[in-house]
């Protein structure tokens, strides 16, 4: 028995809508309005940087591990791989980022923005390479605060006399910085004071300091993230306002893409920890230079470009922000979220670092606090910050 045409006509109407109504469900779902497409997102993601040629140095990462070449091509193509890597989290989390507000914003940059140090880091410490971890995260701290804040002051230098940013914010973040030095000099007095006395508790009390300060700079800097994100952001706005761009991508596409870089970024950095030792001993290269310079410079890579870029802008308020805020984020965050990792997973890694990398890290704060407290710089205070980097990078190649 055949229907009617009208009420044949209304049925296909009724499926026709339930069919608009689920596809346009779906389109909310994973894209918003005004949002581009998937197309459009991961179009721009791939091919929107010259940069992401590198990605080529990925598959040869993953067959020179697997085909087991030269320790130096092994550590070469995976070093270079985690260049447009670190690029393709930070494009990730900034696309995240534009859809979410400022405070979720924020602390979506702050839980990724050293993703890949936080995965070479894991991979170290898994690995047991203890000293590598120090190293790479000590490095990554002085790098920022050295060579990017320096070569940012520097280039600001070359296009202005004299710039200006917000002191106070400079100063609160700068003073954080502090407390992060002096919690790594406390485990390293008392290391030298109880070591030298042959107490036999000695690691035992290292370890249950550095896993207790742990815990408390992780509270602190949570304290740090609500002082600058909701009740002082104030004091870390800059003076010109940045223009809104418009997103290059939806947040759920970027979120996708977060997660694939990430896992893959993990593997990229798990081969290139394994190639260190044989690295170091082939090619006579000191692990404690790889750990601290080689690592950081390529895991920052991007981050590095941005500062510089910003300062030419005149914006150093963004680019203190990206240096000191990234240095902030490793030695309150990152260091500490390590040390537990590793007692959780039977690895003891503490804050003890040796004496002279302590040393370093004080004189490099020290440095840092003396030129930003009067809220100025010019490129005489950039080559300042630059020649200490030097000298630190001469003292681990000969350490």
């Amino acid at each position: 028995m055949s229907l009617p045409p009208s009420e044949t006509t209304s049925l296909l109407a009724n499926g026709s809508s339930r069919h608009r109504s689920f596809s346009q469900r779906f389109s909310t779902l994973v894209k918003a309005e005004g949002e581009p497409s998937w197309i459009a997102s991961y179009k721009w993601f791939i091919f929107g940087s010259y940069l992401n040629i590198l990605l080529i140095f990925i598959p040869l990462s993953f067959l020179s591990h697997h085909l087991n070449w030269d320790a130096a091509l092994r550590f070469s193509f995976s070093f270079i791989a985690i260049v447009p890597l670190a690029k393709l989290l930070g494009d990730a989390t900034e696309q995240m980022s534009t859809k979410l507000g400022p405070t979720l914003a924020g602390l979506l940059n702050a839980s990724f923005g050293n993703a890949v140090e936080i995965i070479v880091g894991i991979a170290a410490l898994l690995q047991g390479e203890l000293r590598i971890v120090q190293t790479s995260m000590l490095g990554s701290i002085l790098s920022n605060i050295l060579l990017v804040l320096g070569c940012s002051f520097i280039a600001a230098g070359f296009k202005f006399k004299e710039s200006t940013f917000q002191v106070t914010g400079a100063q609160a973040s700068a003073s954080f910085m502090t407390l992060a030095c002096i919690t790594l000099v406390i485990p390293a007095a008392y290391h030298s004071t109880q070591a030298k006395g042959g107490d036999p508790t000695a690691e035992a009390g290292l370890l249950i300091i550095s896993r207790g300060t742990s815990i408390l700079l992780l509270g602190v800097y949570v304290a740090y993230l609500f002082f600058q994100l909701k009740t002082h952001a104030d004091l870390f706005e800059p003076e010109f306002k940045v223009e809104e761009e418009e997103p290059k991508m939806s947040v759920v596409a970027s979120g996708a893409a977060l997660l694939g870089v990430t896992l893959i970024t993990s593997f990229c950095a798990d081969y290139l920890v394994a190639s260190i030792e044989e690295t170091a001993q082939r090619y006579s290269i000191p692990k404690p230079f790889i750990g601290l310079i080689l690592l950081p410079i390529v895991a920052n890579a991007a981050e590095h470009v941005t500062a510089v870029f910003m300062a030419l802008k005149n914006r150093m308020e963004i680019s203190i922000a990206i240096c000191v805020g990234s240095s902030i984020q490793i030695a309150a965050f990152v260091v500490p979220l390590l040390v537990i990792i590793g007692w959780t997973t039977g690895h003891q890694l503490s804050l003890f670092f040796a004496n002279f990398e302590t040393i370093v890290f004080f004189a490099a704060i020290l440095l840092v606090n003396t030129l930003i407290q009067d809220g100025r710089s010019n490129y005489l205070e950039g080559i300042m910050l630059v020649t200490l980097y030097l000298v630190i990078a001469l003292s681990f190649w000969v350490a």
